[in-house]
């Protein structure tokens, strides 16, 4: 299967394997409770190392040698790694414990569990966690969003069935269809079904609102 980048999927080859990644609302309610995925969110964008790449990368456009060399010093934190293995499992539909390896009941007198890492660098797991749960339940799609639609409003969950049954009733799609959309592509078949909307983004809003000072200003020195 040829993977859709632009809709957030994924396939990664090891040996004569094929793992094939979609974060679709349905691996989204795999991740766990609706509370539970968004903290797996946090957990891997809030590592410091984590974060440290995903700047770069927006920076750069890839990994420049010197951080990728920095970074083989430093570890992710365990939330980050235990985020990153359980995004990539409720995204892939077969066992995916030789890419991302597993945690396994430690000595006694040790700890409870050791992590048994698998071929993929930690780091890998974590950058490719991190863009599969943005295309689930945060979309990357170049939509256009009006200003009264930004705001500053958060969530503590995220209810994956709620945009199942929203995929159902503006899109007239059934359960089987709706449950395996990822949020960009959701939002870009809303898009091209409702594209006229009415109103500003928060950009033209701010440059209509910055032409209108700056005019009143014009007038008050005159």
């Amino acid at each position: 299967m040829i993977p859709l980048k632009e809709i957030g999927e994924c396939l990664i080859s090891y040996g004569e394997n094929e793992f094939f990644f979609r974060p679709s609302f349905a691996a989204m309610s795999h991740i766990g409770e609706p509370d539970e995925i968004v903290k797996a969110f946090y957990d891997l964008h809030d590592d410091e190392v984590a974060s440290l790449i995903h700047r770069a990368i927006a920076a750069y456009g890839a990994m420049p040698g010197w951080l990728i060399e920095h970074v083989r010093h430093h570890s992710f934190s365990k939330r980050a790694l235990l985020a990153a293995i359980g995004v990539l499992d409720a995204c892939c539909d077969r066992d995916t414990t030789p890419l991302t390896g597993e945690l396994v009941p430690g000595k006694t007198g040790r700890r409870a569990f050791v992590y048994r890492p698998g071929v993929m660098p930690v780091r890998d797991m974590v950058l490719i966690a991190q863009s599969l749960i943005q295309h689930g339940i945060i979309g990357k799609a170049k939509v256009r969003k009006l200003q009264r639609h930004e705001g500053s409003k958060t969530s503590s969950e995220f209810n994956a069935f709620e945009y199942i049954s929203a995929a159902r009733t503006h899109l007239g799609m059934s359960r089987e269809e709706a449950e395996q959309l990822t949020m960009t592509e959701f939002q870009m078949l809303l898009a091209a079904k409702f594209p006229e909307q009415k109103g500003f983004t928060r950009e033209e809003y701010d440059m209509v609102a910055d032409d209108y000072l700056a005019r009143k200003a014009r007038r008050i020195c005159r």
